[in-house]
């Protein structure tokens, strides 16, 4: 049973990770990358997708995006697409394809990028604890497991949270890195 909760703790630690490095790979650095366009939704004939599945997506330079739509004629609605999503970029449309130029951001807003990261940083750290904290709660329910193996088991639950901890903590000082390198 011990085994299967430590299992069952590493996948949502991984879980966790990953959804933090996906978030992180959305803020902008001042470096054009296909991440910055992954969570607009553009209205294609009526339903709602992801850019992703219209449009091929691909960086021409280190502040150019390139959007080329497989249908010519969505090139317009992927331009509005991006300009009200909350990316804080302006496309420009030139009919096949939209180029989205991402311009280098300011002290203040890196200043900004950075208190996002912190807050993200914290969300995840919340989501290890909460799995922490489950992972001991069904440590406790294990019928006749002697003290000495519930004191062990809890010692390797805490041993993953805080390599866990680390692996969040280094990721966010590179990517803190990222954002304040002019």
């Amino acid at each position: 049973m011990e085994e299967e909760i430590l299992v069952e703790l590493d996948d949502r630690l991984h879980k966790s990770i990953e959804a933090f490095h996906r978030e992180t790979t959305r803020l902008r650095t001042g470096r054009a990358h296909a991440g910055l366009l992954e969570g607009v939704k553009v209205d294609y004939y009526g339903t709602t997708s992801p850019l992703t599945q219209v449009a091929n997506i691909s960086v021409i330079d280190a502040r150019l995006i390139s959007v080329k739509p497989w249908d010519r004629n969505m090139a317009g609605p992927i331009e509005k697409a991006i300009l009200a999503s909350d990316v804080g970029l302006t496309p420009s449309n030139r009919g096949d394809v939209v180029l989205v130029p991402v311009p280098s951001p300011t002290g203040e807003r890196r200043r900004e990028m950075v208190k996002v990261l912190k807050r993200l940083v914290e969300e995840c750290k919340v989501s290890i604890r909460a799995a922490r904290r489950d992972a001991n709660e069904m440590l406790e329910l294990v019928e006749n497991m002697p003290e000495d193996d519930s004191l062990r088991a809890k010692k390797k639950i805490q041993d993953k949270i805080d390599a866990a901890g680390k692996k969040i903590d280094s990721l966010s000082i590179e990517k803190e890195a990222e954002i304040l390198e002019v």
